[in-house]
């Protein structure tokens, strides 16, 4: 897992109705990752970014995921842990059947949209 390798961390969870989360990540910006993506101008990867949904995900239902597919992804602006550590992961999580959970995940900073996609997963 990312956090427990000191990718980020959480700063906070908020629930905003049925199914509904606002979290707050801190990125760090001294994580390894970081010196080869790339050296002198860090961006964070989107593969990192899938897998941090995918974690927040597996926290907030208290249930171990396995990605299934993701669609709709777009990434509209480039993270630099640098210049933007904090992220509001905007989670919209839908468990109502029995084996799949869909998620529709927007990703930002400031008032900058950086991510956005719509992802399932099967429970493991």
């Amino acid at each position: 897992m990312l956090v427990e390798k000191g990718f980020y961390s959480v700063n906070s969870v908020t629930p905003r109705g049925e199914g509904k989360y606002g979290v707050s990540v801190i990125l760090n910006k001294d994580h390894d990752i970081f010196k080869g993506h790339f050296p002198g101008n860090p961006v964070t990867p989107g593969a990192c970014m899938l897998q941090v949904v995918k974690e927040l995900t597996q926290d907030i239902l208290g249930m171990q995921l396995m990605m299934t597919s993701a669609a709709n992804v777009k990434f509209m602006a480039l993270i630099n842990p640098e210049k933007n550590p904090e992220l509001l992961l905007e989670l919209d999580i839908d468990a109502s059947e029995e084996q799949h959970i869909k998620v529709k995940n927007t990703t930002l900073f400031e008032d900058v949209t950086a991510l956005k996609m719509s992802n399932t997963y099967k429970k493991i």
